[in-house]
């Protein structure tokens, strides 16, 4: 090819100028029916959600590849069971001439991986009334989840989908056409096809599940399944809207990109896409992908700028190194992607497609920015003040404020503007934007909820406090008196108390048969948050330090509740940055966070000096020399403020480094 391409190139030097033109294509492989169907090698009508065959005999109806596709042994027994299931139909339609099933189906069935095209709770699927069923847009936190006690070997019974691997499988194929023009007459043509999958081997028999996760630190062992058991709570798959309409309904994502583009366009669906969102991912997986990012990237030129610059810096980081070219993909697209953003607002237009670019702006330097990076860009707060005026326009407040609206879908980019305006605020000590918006959602009875825990995990009644509290430090530098401040302290405790009523105690996030609860997940970072609020809210109080008895036992809680959040490359600690800012920047030296933090670290390998959680590190270790020199030989645990040692705020440290980090 190489050699081709140089001879063609030596002809257009003689007849003209010659061009190269490249076309990406990415699309998802086209449907020719249901898994099910296929199996069964029944013709398909491919109906929504539910194709007319696996509807009329309740079977499970899956459009996603799923796991036991690729084993021939876990075909034959998936086929097994569904014809047993046919023939108890059967059998009892003869007897009752009703269409009913039992609802007791074989383990492999009962088990196998929901789809977004059977959103059923698993009790339901073979029920005939479950499929015009509608469900709750929210975790029902009162259900108890049946999780088991230990962990045993694999079981050769066990189908395909109780299998530990990275996530649930699905692909992406990236078509890539080159042509050669001389004088725009096409000449040589090429054609290459990638796929980037996400399917895994899986493990050899007799593997085994360590006896103890936390020691593990889950790298690697845990399914990051979307499945709905008994004791697992119904999620709503339709909770966002991600204003793109139905992707899925072309089946096809074009982008035209020169060849090196290309190559960074590659770069950022295989490595930056599976780290973005993963809570999100972990409940609705595949909807990052399908819903968001990709359409994002086809049908929004800015977004895709930025993508691309992302991709560079995170390839940069990568490579270790120097790399001239790279810094120079990283400011093309940067400067593409802010003059692109300048000339929309200027022409006051595509709102929707600006704020979602800018949000991207934000938050995948969270992904990928380093504390190190010397290019220029302009700080995350001056994006979010264009972001502000952006939502305000497309009365997104209103909108999920309105009771009339309440049914809806809630706007995807609303939920990503909160979490950054409630953790962004609290970066900079001021009040959140939308702090009055939080605080009816907060006192509504009919539908107080915004996605915060879908999306980030942590129950929304806890970041609407976190608000509450940032504008209490707001009005503390406004020279709130020390008695009134004290007061509404007081009363922002009791409300983050009320938020543990018929809590349980954070356990190890897993079903019985291993895989991800996403719903003890969630409660478990709910719990970590809500330490770290009640942290951030005590360090008001007039005269507090960390060495205070009631600092260093929350300190303490909140080290053994982040023992419950699975660990390692692909674990949840990249989402928990805030957590741990709060609790590391009143740790004190010999601590159990701090023991802790440096166990998670060397568990994240190189990921742990990437995006927020790298940099929330070098501000917590700048933090740490510092206030380890001021301690001296002070007694932790003393009240007395003679004997306390002066304390440096993290804060005080980000401006001394210069450092203007959002940190969520």
């Amino acid at each position: 090819m190489a050699a081709t391409q140089s001879a063609k190139a030596k002809t257009a030097s003689k007849a003209g100028n010659g061009n190269t033109k490249s076309k990406t294509q990415m699309h998802r492989r086209s449907r020719t029916g249901c898994y099910t169907c296929r199996l069964r090698r029944k013709k398909c009508d491919e109906g929504t959600p539910l194709c007319t065959a696996c509807k009329h005999l309740g079977l499970v109806c899956e459009y996603k590849r799923p796991m036991w596709w690729g084993n021939n042994d876990a075909r034959k027994r998936h086929k097994e069971d569904i014809k047993n299931i046919i023939k108890r139909k059967k059998l009892s339609e003869k007897s009752s001439h009703t269409i009913t099933t039992s609802l007791n189906s074989p383990p492999g069935l009962s088990h196998s991986l929901p789809t977004s095209a059977t959103f059923t709770d698993p009790s339901d699927r073979n029920r005939s009334s479950s499929i015009d069923s509608h469900f709750s847009t929210a975790f029902n936190f009162n259900t108890p989840p049946n999780v088991g006690a230990q962990y045993g070997a694999y079981s050769a019974q066990l189908p395909p989908d109780f299998l530990f691997g990275n996530s649930t499988p699905y692909e992406i194929d990236v078509k890539t056409e080159r042509q050669m023009f001389v004088d725009d007459v096409p000449t040589l043509k090429e054609s290459h096809i990638s796929t980037f999958s996400t399917y895994q081997t899986p493990p050899p028999p007799g593997t085994t599940l360590p006896c103890n996760p936390t020691e593990a630190g889950w790298t690697g062992q845990v399914h990051h399944e979307r499945k709905e058991s008994l004791s697992e709570e119904t999620l709503n798959l339709n909770f966002f809207d991600f204003a793109h309409g139905s992707p899925a309904a072309s089946g096809q994502f074009k982008i035209e990109l020169e060849e090196n583009d290309q190559r960074l366009l590659d770069h950022f669906i295989q490595f930056v896409l599976p780290t973005i969102f993963p809570i999100l991912e972990s409940n609705q997986h595949g909807s990052v992908g399908s819903d968001l990012v990709l359409p994002a990237l086809q049908s929004n030129k800015v977004y895709l700028h930025c993508c691309l610059s992302i991709a560079a810096q995170h390839l940069k980081g990568q490579v270790n190194a120097v790399s001239e070219e790279l810094d120079q993909d990283i400011m093309r697209h940067r400067y593409a992607t802010i003059w692109s953003l300048c000339e929309s607002l200027k022409r006051d237009e595509n709102h929707q497609q600006v704020l979602e670019a800018t949000l991207a702006l934000i938050f995948f330097q969270c992904v990928v920015g380093r504390s190190d990076d010397e290019l220029l860009d302009i700080p995350w707060h001056q994006h979010f003040h264009a972001a502000i005026n952006l939502v305000q326009k497309l009365e997104l407040p209103r909108i999920v404020l309105d009771p009339s609206q309440q049914m809806a879908q809630t706007p995807f980019n609303m939920t990503l503007t909160a979490w950054i305006d409630i953790l962004g605020a609290s970066m900079q000590g001021v009040s959140p934007t939308f702090a009055h918006a939080y605080r009816e959602k907060h006192l509504s009875q009919v539908n107080p909820h915004l996605g915060l825990r879908e999306l980030m995990g942590c129950d929304d009644r806890v970041m609407y406090l976190i608000s509450e509290i940032a504008c209490l430090e707001s009005l503390k530098k406004g020279g709130m008196d020390d008695f009134t401040l004290c007061q509404h302290v007081s009363c922002l405790g009791e409300q983050i108390t009320l938020t543990e009523m018929n809590e349980t105690a954070p356990k190890l996030p897993f079903n019985s048969n291993g895989s991800l609860s996403p719903k003890q997940l969630s409660k478990n970072m709910t719990t970590a948050f809500r330490i770290a609020a009640r942290i951030y809210l005590c360090s008001l109080v007039p005269g507090f330090s960390p060495s205070q008895h009631s600092p260093m036992g929350l300190v303490e809680k909140l080290a053994e509740v982040l023992r419950t959040i699975p660990s390692g490359p692909n674990g949840y600690d990249r989402s928990m940055v805030w957590v741990y800012l709060m609790g590391g920047s009143i740790s004190l030296p010999g601590s159990s966070f701090r023991t802790l933090f440096e166990e998670r670290v060397a568990q994240l390998g190189e990921q742990a000096n990437c995006g927020s959680f790298g940099r929330m590190s070098s501000v917590l270790r700048e933090l740490w020399q510092q206030n380890d020199a001021l301690s001296g030989t002070s007694t932790p645990g003393s009240t007395s403020s003679e004997v306390n040692p002066p304390h440096v705020h993290w804060r005080d440290v980000m401006q001394l480094k210069g450092w203007d980090f959002l940190m969520i």
